[in-house]
């Protein structure tokens, strides 16, 4: 449809309930557990037993909660459908204004394992020095943007098996702090505002988006553009994250058999490979071929920044099978986005953030 965001979710849940939902449709990774938990997608595990489906084929991280069976809390025998595609955040840069900085390519920087949170800062600054409606970096007001930070240092949303929150670790306030001090000195496009458009007029330097940003920086960007993989923070790593989607069935389908076939032909080799080449999309499946095929679908030149990504330890886009993840998810934002804007101390927030979401965990 025309919905954005967690509402095209809510407007499939009431078409489920109209009976006018498709009988497939993609859901983000997170929503996974929320679909299963109330009945509206189908077990496909039985239709699979009768085919060669081969669960190794597509990406671990996403399969494992694909397979999941919450009453024995951890993979099993359930198939609740298959990855359309994975993805991780790059920086999407406009060279020009680098260039007009006076800085180091971030593509070289990174080459040369040099590419951290201080030269992304340092590169920030020096495009916003450029003066005009220019700033150095624009990301948006949603969770995987303040999660990279939180992730960078070290942290991050949840403790290790998902069944508490993490927020007020001390590495996820580190990577918070951080992200906020950019604001405050005014580098980044205002939190809360859409980055998009004014990269694509040319005012951003460098704008953090996953590969579904590619074609439309394709056809939007006027200027000499390419990507970079995220600078490493103190965790060690990007602190990146691994999304990912599914194509799912209708619980009420009336042609189970016929949807689980159009499944699989929406994730085969073939059907990905034509998608990737449109720009949108990495495969899910997890084959050489694959990736060697994706990194020659150019602009941007430097595709292997995603793969890098992939293969820097991310953090797997999820569900919360112990808990609510939408109730967390929007307890979290209303929290890190009065941080950001200083509405509210970060002091204020570490102590109160994870009482403020523990209803998340009471689903």
């Amino acid at each position: 449809g025309t919905n954005e965001g967690s509402p095209y979710q809510d407007q499939l849940v009431t078409e489920i309930a109209n009976g006018t939902a498709p009988d497939v449709f993609w859901i983000p990774g997170t929503d996974i557990a929320r679909f299963q938990k109330e009945g509206l997608i189908l077990d496909l595990a039985p239709l699979a037993a009768e085919t060669d489906f081969d669960v190794s084929a597509f990406y671990p991280e996403p399969m494992y909660h694909l397979t999941f069976d919450p009453e024995a809390g951890a993979p099993g025998d359930k198939l609740w459908g298959l990855p359309r595609d994975v993805s991780t955040f790059a920086l999407y840069l406009n060279m020009d204004l680098i260039s007009k900085a006076g800085v180091d390519d971030p593509r070289e920087l990174a080459k040369e394992g040099k590419w951290d949170w201080a030269a992304f800062e340092k590169t920030a600054a020096a495009v916003a020095k450029t003066g005009g409606a220019n700033k150095g970096f624009g990301v948006n007001s949603w969770w995987a943007n303040y999660g990279y930070f939180m992730n960078s240092a070290g942290g991050g949303f949840f403790n290790e098996d998902r069944t508490e929150c993490n927020l007020d670790d001390p590495k996820s306030i580190e990577g918070l702090r951080y992200m906020k001090s950019l604001y405050d000195n005014k580098l980044g496009v205002p939190f809360g505002e859409d980055a998009e458009p004014p990269f694509l007029a040319g005012t951003v330097g460098m704008f953090m988006n996953g590969r579904w940003a590619t074609p439309g920086t394709r056809t939007g960007a006027k200027f000499n553009w390419d990507v970079v993989e995220l600078p490493t923070g103190p965790g060690g790593t990007q602190g990146n994250w691994l999304f990912w989607g599914a194509y799912v069935v209708n619980a009420n389908t009336e042609h189970p058999a016929e949807a689980w076939k159009l499944v699989q032909e929406l994730t085969s080799a073939e059907t990905q490979s034509a998608i990737s080449e449109l720009g949108a999309n990495i495969p899910s499946r997890q084959s050489d071929a694959a990736i060697d095929a994706f990194l020659g679908y150019t602009p941007p030149e430097n595709n292997q920044a995603f793969i890098n990504g992939l293969q820097d330890s991310p953090t797997a886009e999820g569900p919360l099978w112990a808990g609510d993840w939408p109730t967390f998810d929007t307890a979290m934002n209303d929290a890190v986005t009065a941080v950001i804007n200083g509405t509210r101390t970060i002091e204020d927030y570490e102590a109160k953030v994870c009482d403020e979401t523990a209803a998340a965990f009471n689903s």
